[in-house]
């Protein structure tokens, strides 16, 4: 399936500002990217760089002023890999691969090893088969006890403070799945991107999970994770992922996300 997605992010810069992006889609097996576009009005030069998660960033300097960073990528899409029959199961940490240990450790908004965290894990996912019957219990129980509501959280909120209050946005509902599962020593990484089947078109979070020896797509926001996605970038969590982090004084005016699928 061909898919397009684009972003907008409109700024007022009241003093130059570094900035650093993640704004362009990863190139990887499962989407072949057709073309793409990156631009930031008043033109200013950028470089590029990958980080060590494979991602493609961006770093400029905005100028004074109203500043947009501009986006578009066209990628052929493949569906979601199928669950397979017998389900993915539960890897020992023994004989995972090196490159997916730092996904079971705790990080900055996914407070794994809390014993708040433990205790949720187990009441939801303790006496099911280690793997994906585990993944999709926490997936089901986050879609079903968390309340989806804009304005509630922040930029600060983590996977223990949704634990708590049960409410929040696909960042949130993410960083909750992320920590539940690594509780269980499930490794399970953030992605963010483009998903067609939004009921409010925004740029979206969801979480892989690495069993079987291979990553499966899970999305607590939906009632089930369907839908074609392009990914710009996935981490450990949000702070590894951030579409836009700036060191300096400019505020983000407005932010429009488009995404279509085309005719193949």
């Amino acid at each position: 399936m061909k898919m397009k997605g684009s972003s907008i992010f409109t700024y007022d810069v009241y003093a130059p500002t570094t900035v650093t992006t993640m704004l362009r889609p990863r190139r990887q097996e499962g989407q072949a990217i057709i073309q793409e576009g990156f631009t930031i009005e008043p033109p200013v030069p950028f470089s590029e760089y990958i980080d060590i998660y494979g991602n493609l960033c961006q770093r400029a300097v905005l100028p004074v002023g109203h500043v947009t960073i501009s986006t578009e990528v066209q990628a052929q899409v493949n569906p979601l890999k199928p669950i397979p029959d017998p389900k993915p199961a539960y890897m020992l940490v023994g004989d995972l691969p090196e490159d997916v240990m730092h996904f079971i450790l705790p990080s900055r908004y996914c407070q794994s090893d809390l014993h708040e965290i433990n205790m949720l894990a187990l009441e939801i996912a303790g006496n099911l088969t280690p793997g994906y019957d585990q993944v999709e219990a926490i997936r089901t129980w986050i879609h079903q006890n968390v309340r989806y509501q804009y304005g509630f959280t922040d930029a600060s909120t983590t996977a223990f403070d949704t634990a708590r209050s049960r409410v929040g946005v696909c960042r949130d509902f993410t960083h909750l799945a992320i920590a539940l599962c690594r509780n269980l020593c499930i490794p399970t990484r953030m992605t963010v991107g483009y998903l067609d089947k939004l009921k409010e078109m925004d740029l979206h979070a969801w979480f892989e999970v690495f069993i079987g020896g291979d990553w499966y797509t899970f999305d607590a926001v939906q009632e089930k994770t369907e839908g074609y996605r392009i990914e710009i970038a996935h981490g450990r969590d949000a702070a590894d992922v951030a579409m836009v982090t700036q060191y300096g004084n400019a505020a983000l005016q407005s932010l429009h996300v488009a995404v279509d699928l085309l005719e193949n």
